[in-house]
């Protein structure tokens, strides 16, 4: 029965990868990744010349069920995704359930993620964290803002640079425009930053600056709510 293996790929510089990902990725019968293309860069970077198949959000459900197979029949396999771990906000999920039910082995290494850096450089209190991941494009995306309005602890979002400044208009609206917020860009690359203010500054900073590159929005927890408010007497 073959191993599943979960290795997290740097989510900006090439070098945030560990030794015992580098070993796994040459050791492993194949390798299932999101993009071979975007994969293909680090793979070649570090000279890893492995059989890659990829597995992505498209033909996931469709194909899970044979990935699994695949992984059974191996001696070992890795799954990676574009950038940082698989299965958080990338596909993985799907697969991971499959071969557990399959009784197949399945182990995670630690490794990149997004969310980590940009909750640290927040500044805010991160003993207790909510992850939101991406917000729905469309339809229940208001909805979901709307969920968390109340929210006590610092609360992590992905979002594309092209609907950042729409995330931040809403935010502001549900949240207050003077709740304070930090929005990482391009985390681990030349150009990170961190630009920390309330709502309403940030919208001003990126309608002026425009927005690239990966984006993590880190929204402090409300600290204004009566806690007594929704407790039963």
């Amino acid at each position: 029965m073959g191993k599943l293996y979960l290795v997290p790929t740097p989510v900006g510089n090439l070098e945030d990868i560990t030794l015992r990902a580098l070993r796994l990725l040459k050791e492993a019968d194949f390798i299932m990744a999101e993009d071979t293309r975007t994969s293909g860069i680090l793979l070649n970077h570090y000279e890893i010349k492995n059989k890659l198949i990829p597995y992505h959000k498209f033909n996931e459900h469709q194909q899970v069920a044979h990935y699994a197979d695949m992984v059974a029949a191996a001696k070992s396999a890795v799954l990676i995704s574009d950038a940082g771990t698989p299965g958080i906000s990338d596909p993985g999920y799907l697969l991971v359930k499959q071969c557990i039910q399959n009784d197949i082995e399945v182990e995670c290494l630690p490794g990149a993620t997004a969310f980590v850096p940009a909750l640290i450089n927040s500044g805010f209190a991160n003993d207790r964290f909510c992850f939101e991941g991406f917000l729905p494009q469309k339809k229940g995306r208001q909805k979901r803002i709307e969920a968390v309005r109340n929210e006590e602890r610092a609360m992590i979002f992905y979002e594309s640079p092209y609907r950042l400044l729409k995330a931040l208009e809403q935010f502001a609206e549900v949240f207050g425009p003077d709740r304070r917020v930090c929005v990482s860009r391009e985390i681990s690359k030349i150009h990170e930053e961190n630009y920390r203010g309330t709502i309403s500054e940030a919208i001003a900073h990126f309608t002026e600056t425009g927005v690239k590159g990966e984006i993590v929005i880190v929204v402090e927890g409300n600290k204004t709510r009566d806690k007594g408010a929704d407790e039963e007497i």
